[in-house]
């Protein structure tokens, strides 16, 4: 049974303001069953062990290279390109804006 890899470049994580950790490119194996609870410590086990693998490359090209040198199934993910609207800071203060101002709304 040939296991099926993912590529991808991961998304920032919500902890983050800056882009640490998401110019790269990860090849991750998907877990052929699911994760069962160990009956005797109730830590999360599973037979395969290929889901544990997470390889990680500089380029698209260089993690597509490895899949078919190593002659894997993957699937390519593209990353999706933010949208980020024009703000400014006088919109604030605008007397065109359809809510009234408020600090809470800011927070992002």
């Amino acid at each position: 049974m040939q296991a099926k890899a993912r590529i991808y470049r991961p998304a920032r994580s919500a902890m983050q303001s800056g882009r640490a950790r998401t110019r790269q490119w990860l090849l991750e194996f998907e877990r052929d069953a699911p994760m069962t609870p160990d009956p005797l410590m109730g830590w999360n086990t599973m037979a395969d062990t290929l889901g544990q693998i997470r390889l990680a490359f500089k380029t698209k090209e260089e993690a597509v290279a490895y899949a078919t040198a190593k002659g894997l199934d993957y699937e390519l993910i593209e990353p999706e390109k933010a949208k980020i609207p024009p703000k400014a800071y006088a919109e604030n203060f605008s007397f065109n804006r359809r809510t009234a101002f408020d600090h809470r709304a800011q927070e992002e």
